[in-house]
């Protein structure tokens, strides 16, 4: 069972809480990935990996933050990006009203680069206040990949707009996703890349970064699977840190 707030009643929550459940907070952003996907795939990789977590672990599904840092994208029209005070902001008024609540533990679930930094300064603040933070990304990925996708990433550990972000969509969206107007992209990254700031636009046309015509909802699925497995260790370590534990998923009423 997935026990998820958009489908729960305050009853439904405040029963679930005698549990001491941790949350799951995915985090996504409104940016450009290319002609061939919405705006939205950000929010809605970190929201369906989340899922998946969540149902792995019983923990409770927050609402996706559909907004993130992504300046790096504004030249492209539609990326709406939120500065990174604004997001920390965001972080810490929700992950206070977790302890208000009485929730144990927040993991949050990044779908976007962009957030780690804000996301790594509310965690500090808000494990000083008692409410301890497990930050994931997509453990494992470059590495998930490199197994799963046959096309070559376009740079280390960055996937924007490829096969691995568009086959994952296959499988969350797919009436969402129009491979017809699928490009192959492969920008050529300045030596200074990750060491200043600038525009994507700069050095991409479609903004596209890597192949996105060999993408499969199936390479989607596995790749999902894949990262959860990944992850599941780490959110055990974590629990346990904190002399917590993952509920049966089995437990409780069914909200999914």
């Amino acid at each position: 069972m997935i026990r998820d707030f958009r489908q729960m009643s305050w009853p439904d929550v405040e029963e679930a809480l005698k549990l001491n459940l941790p949350a799951i907070l995915p985090l996504g952003a409104v940016e450009q990935h290319g002609a061939h996907l919405p705006l939205t795939v950000d929010a809605d990789l970190a929201e369906g990996v989340a899922r998946a977590l969540a149902a792995r672990t019983g923990a409770l599904l927050l609402p996706v933050c559909t907004y993130g840092e992504t300046w790096s994208s504004e030249a492209f029209a539609g990326t709406l990006s939120i500065s990174p005070e604004t997001l920390r902001a965001m972080i810490l008024d929700i992950g206070r009203g977790l302890i208000r609540m009485g929730v144990p533990a927040l993991i949050t679930l990044n779908g976007h680069f962009g957030n780690s930094g804000p996301i790594g300064l509310a965690a500090r603040t808000l494990q000083a206040e008692g409410l301890p933070v497990l930050h994931l990304d997509y453990p494992d990925l470059e590495k998930i990949a490199g197994r799963i996708c046959t096309s070559k990433p376009a740079g280390p550990s960055f996937f924007h707009a490829d096969e691995v972000e568009t086959s994952m969509m296959m499988a969350l969206r797919p009436e969402a996703v129009d491979l017809t107007r699928a490009e192959a992209e492969y920008p050529a990254f300045p030596q200074t890349f990750g060491y200043e700031q600038f525009q994507l636009r700069d050095i991409s046309k479609t903004g596209v970064f890597g192949d996105p015509r060999v993408s499969t909802a199936e390479k989607g699925e596995q790749l999902i699977e894949e990262i959860v497995d990944a992850a599941i260790p780490l959110v055990d370590a974590f629990l346990s840190r904190h002399e917590l534990s993952a509920q049966d998923s089995a437990q409780g009423e069914d909200h999914e």
